[in-house]
């Protein structure tokens, strides 16, 4: 099989994997109000329990540089594709807080080291295919987000039962497992250092960089998620059943401006789609926040989604491409980091809305992504 047939088949793989590891996180929001149903439970208790998936993750990423050197990226995307399609049933199965906390955590678990692993996959896949892929990638992980998600809440709206509903997409998970299985990267000789783990690859200058800037991103993503309805909400007196809109519109931009994301980078450069999307992202969220009129506003959240879609990708590429630290200990640092501003900021901002208010808080995100539109060009300088 020649080099090039071969790299064709890897990048089929990596986002198809890409696709699963969407699939199966999006698979478990529609399903939430079931498990707190289940489980009797308050909302603070409910807030512990998600907790753990983020505690899960966190636990795992300083670890997963040394297993990728030991095992290879096959062995650790296989078992984390299987354990993910084992895991998800188990969430609907269980009726008490404490062992729903360990399969929380064993879910965190799977994702973070799914997340790292698929992105050194694509880093090195990328790197030997001499084009951009990235984006491309990240794009096939929000599809499966949409499919996960979507998929879930159509079968509940038929009123399937919830862990009926979880089947098909747990077989569809070990389907795309085995016809990908192939293409996965075994394990690679490096030349890294075995001293240089994870946590010490936070003391390099430009991955450091690398790291805060997408703390900040995944801080502002976050804020997306949990805070885009409640601003529509709260803030323009939106009403709680078309608030939620404004996040489907921000995914929605994501996804589609990410399936397009290499053929800008190949032709314009990543340093001018980092530029200008952080720019569009900014001004986007500033229409967002401060527009007096529902439609201009949700356009806002589109421009966020279209600026922001290929700004992570860019940035793992250039932390896979360090020059003095390997991408398997390079990708879990910036990852770890960014996982930091998921889990904080929701609280973070919270915090600050009670203080002064949830326009006035989110619009320190806008100065945040000029801040990373104009020191990630340092970061693109140091690949």
């Amino acid at each position: 099989m020649t080099s090039n047939l071969l790299n064709l088949r890897q990048q089929r793989a990596t986002r198809t994997l890409f696709f699963i590891a969407g699939l199966g996180m999006a698979a478990w929001a529609p399903l939430i109000p079931f498990a707190k149903a289940q489980l009797a439970i308050n909302d603070g208790m409910l807030g512990l329990l998600l907790f753990c998936i983020a505690a899960g993750s966190m636990s795992v990423m300083p670890f997963t540089g040394a297993l990728i050197a030991r095992f290879g990226c096959r062995t650790l995307l296989l078992l984390c594709g299987a354990g993910l399609a084992l895991d998800l049933p188990l969430l609907m199965l269980l009726s008490s807080p404490l062992p729903m906390a360990g399969a929380l955590l064993l879910f965190g678990a799977i994702n973070g080291l799914m997340d790292v692993s698929m992105n050194y996959q694509a880093v090195i896949v990328e790197r030997e295919a001499g084009a951009s892929k990235m984006s491309g990638f990240h794009g096939f992980y929000s599809l499966g987000s949409i499919a996960g998600a979507g998929a879930v809440s159509l079968l509940l709206w038929l009123q399937v039962a919830p862990l009926l509903a979880l089947l098909p997409l747990c077989a569809l998970i070990l389907l795309l497992l085995l016809m990908s299985h192939t293409a996965l990267l075994p394990r690679r000789r490096t030349d890294a250092k075995p001293t240089r783990g994870t946590l010490r690859a936070l003391t390099h200058r430009n991955v450091v960089l690398i790291a805060l800037l997408c703390f900040l991103l995944f801080l502002t993503e976050g804020a997306m998620l949990d805070w885009s309805a409640v601003f529509m909400n709260s803030e323009r007196a939106m009403s709680m059943q078309l608030a939620g809109f404004s996040f489907t519109l921000y995914a929605t931009a994501v996804a589609t401006l990410r399936l397009f994301g290499d053929r800008l980078i190949n032709h314009y450069g990543s340093r001018r789609v980092l530029t200008l999307g952080g720019l569009v992202a900014s001004g986007g969220l500033a229409l967002a926040i401060f527009s007096v009129w529902l439609w201009s506003a949700l356009l806002g959240f589109v421009l966020v989604g279209i600026g922001l879609a290929n700004i992570v990708p860019i940035l793992f590429n250039a932390a896979g491409n360090q020059r003095t630290v390997a991408a398997h200990y390079a990708i879990p640092a910036v990852t770890l980091c960014g996982y930091s501003g998921l889990l904080l900021g929701p609280a973070l901002i919270g915090f600050s809305a009670q203080l002064t208010s949830l326009t006035t808080t989110l619009s320190a995100g806008i100065v945040m992504l000029l801040l990373v539109t104009f020191a990630a060009r340092f970061a693109l300088a140091a690949k």
